[in-house]
């Protein structure tokens, strides 16, 4: 199986709903009254229920998870733009842009709302990952 190299990329796509969001909360056992509790939620900073934020990382996490080769994370610098929110649909992408050197490559990730031909980039972000070829 190849590696990831220098202009490889990839991409997933998830419809976010209530239910994701609760879903999430259960099972890292994150329960922010932001991600919880509408009632509590809509008198928030967001005026409403979000996702949390490391919901959407992850759909970077598979997006990189997509790239040739068995993927490795080593490290990931993210800047949180904007929410989620329920009923959003989150692309996630990653496109190797560098290799550093012992099967290391750099990547740029991103995660975008999008509403049609219309996207907002909720999550950017670079990270660094081993790429290595599968061994059977």
């Amino acid at each position: 199986m190849p590696v990831a190299a220098a202009g490889d990329d990839a991409e997933v796509q998830r419809d976010v709903t209530r239910e994701t969001i609760e879903q999430y909360a259960d099972l890292t056992g994150d329960e922010n009254r932001l991600h919880t509790d509408p009632e509590y939620a809509a008198e928030g900073f967001f005026g409403g229920v979000v996702a949390h934020g490391m919901l959407g990382a992850g759909l970077i996490s598979a997006a990189l998870a997509a790239l040739p080769g068995d993927i490795v994370y080593l490290s990931q610098d993210l800047d949180f733009a904007a929410p989620v929110r329920p009923g959003d649909t989150v692309r996630a992408t990653a496109e190797v842009v560098e290799d550093v050197g012992d099967d290391r490559v750099r990547v740029e990730t991103v995660a975008e709302v999008v509403d049609g031909d219309d996207a907002e980039t909720v999550i950017d972000g670079e990270a660094v990952v081993l790429s290595v070829p599968h061994e059977n």
